[in-house]
């Protein structure tokens, strides 16, 4: 623990830094060592961030990204773009997934975060994703072309599949990412030039 006045606040702080993705307490403990070191150039510039995007990020009720500074309940700018009404609706599984797509800047549509896959075990059937209501975007918004950028693993394809299936009929015609991503790849962790080699080459499903 660190020593002194004010050891408990700290260990608290560092606790709640360990519970990030990537970092664990020595990690975390070594992160807030820093920051202690920088509090005016970088703990508190960070401090007040987060602060913000605490108060300010919103899920957008459309496609389901997170958004800063829109108003409760309003979709967020992506949604509202008249530029991105192309026709076409991006599935992804994460926001992560969808600001992957954003880096590249190959696609120009609109999306659609499922929020995780399809898993009997975890209970998380259509409902939990929201798939009945991608199926409602596809009707309202005429969508002419759904691109299914789901993660190459076994329960993001057992994922797209079932999207597929249950778009039949809708009249829009359903794609996949093709070539450049790996089996069991995840879109999060692959560089721009691959995602956009995937969007051009995707195929029907």
């Amino acid at each position: 623990m660190a020593p002194g006045a004010g050891r408990d606040e700290i260990e608290a702080l560092i606790v709640q830094m360990a519970r990030l993705p990537g970092l664990g307490p020595r990690s975390a403990r070594r992160a807030v060592l820093h920051l202690l070191r920088r509090r005016e150039g970088q703990m508190a510039p960070l401090a007040a961030a987060l602060a913000h995007v605490a108060e300010t990020a919103r899920d957008c009720p459309l496609c389901g990204n997170i958004a800063v500074g829109v108003t409760p309940g309003a979709p967020c700018a992506l949604c509202t773009d008249p530029a991105r009404a192309t026709g076409e609706i991006c599935v992804v599984e994460d926001v992560a997934d969808l600001w992957a797509m954003e880096r590249g800047g190959a696609f120009k549509g609109r999306y659609h975060v499922l929020g995780g896959t399809l898993s009997a075990l975890d209970a998380i059937g259509p409902e939990e994703l929201g798939i009945p209501r991608l199926l409602d975007r596809v009707a309202s918004e005429q969508v002419r072309e759904v691109i299914l950028a789901l993660n190459a693993t076994v329960e993001g394809q057992t994922t797209a599949h079932y999207i597929a299936e249950a778009l039949e009929g809708s009249g829009a015609s359903v794609t996949s990412l093709a070539q450049g991503v790996p089996i069991g790849g995840e879109l999060d962790y692959l560089d721009d030039g691959t995602i956009s080699a995937a969007l051009r080459a995707r195929r029907a499903l």
